[in-house]
């Protein structure tokens, strides 16, 4: 899938079906978080690749916006390192994250964001270590949006050269 074509089509995916991801789509999704562009290159994310269906249970019970972590075959715990570029180097990586997995058929979607504590002690994360989000991963269950999306006209949120001056 071209690029601008995911990020056309791209849907907040809630809902999995029963079905593994291969291996190598899983690492695919890993590496693009990795290969982002990152702030002085300071790369201050972990990500923590969570397969095993007790551990996605766990998580989906401790993230409240993101119940349905348990039903998805692979989250993605994105942790940060303390500095003042952890959240955009991570919220970068993260969309990366996303639109790899979306090019290769695997939905997903941002869940919790920040102030993640009590997920620290349940994967071994160091406390000094913040949680960004949790990001689970995987083949939708339903057709979704059918490249459909409802986002204002660019001449109302986009401008050239000036505010009063609508990009068209």
């Amino acid at each position: 899938m071209e690029v601008f074509e995911a990020v056309r089509t791209i849907l907040a995916v809630r809902q999995y079906q029963d079905k593994p991801i291969p291996d190598e789509v899983v690492r695919q999704i890993v590496e693009a978080g990795r290969l982002t562009a990152s702030s002085q290159n300071g790369q201050p994310w972990h990500f923590i690749v969570v397969q095993e269906k007790e551990m996605l249970r766990q998580l989906g019970a401790l993230v409240q916006t993101g119940r349905y972590i348990s039903q998805a075959p692979l989250a993605i715990v994105v942790a940060t390192e303390p500095g003042r570029f952890g959240v955009s180097d991570g919220s970068r990586a993260i969309q990366s994250m996303m639109l790899t997995a979306w090019s290769q058929g695997v939905g997903s979607n941002w869940t919790g964001f920040n102030n993640l504590k009590q997920v620290n002690p349940v994967l071994g994360i160091p406390e000094e270590i913040e949680i960004l989000a949790i990001v689970p991963f995987g083949y939708p269950a339903a057709a979704i949006g059918k490249g459909r999306k409802n986002r204002k006209p660019l001449n109302e949120i986009a401008h050239r050269e000036r505010w009063d001056q609508p990009f068209s």
